[in-house]
């Protein structure tokens, strides 16, 4: 009878960028969407548009807009080789675009809620 398998030193560090990579999608990459998406949103609606709230908020469109690019979908088209590239614009839309998205609904929800027990 033999033991559970074990993964070599070597084949751990070949692991090591893929567990990274989806640990990025799966993780930080949603996270950090939501929160764009749910301070971009109070920036637009807050109606207080000065140089430095709105050079942050580019800066911040711009930011997510090419971590999105490198680590989602890039990593996901170099990890599975389909010629279309369906995987890597599934992976941007769970991981990206879904989570922004609800990060902006999520602040529409409050700002409707707190207007209507404002009044």
């Amino acid at each position: 009878m033999t033991g559970p398998a074990s993964l070599t030193p070597a084949a751990e560090s070949r692991d090591w960028p893929r567990w990274l990579t989806e640990t990025i999608r799966l993780g930080l990459a949603p996270v950090i969407l939501f929160l764009s998406g749910f301070f971009t949103a109070e920036f637009v609606l807050a109606n207080y548009y000065t140089w430095p709230r709105t050079s942050r908020a580019l800066i911040l469109t711009l930011t997510v807009v090419i971590l999105s690019y490198e680590f989602v979908y890039k990593e996901q088209r170099a990890a599975r080789h389909d010629a279309a590239g369906r995987w890597a614009r599934q992976a941007l839309l769970y991981s990206c675009v879904i989570p922004y998205a609800v990060g902006v609904s999520v602040l529409l929800v409050l700002a409707l809620i707190g207007g209507l027990s404002a009044k």
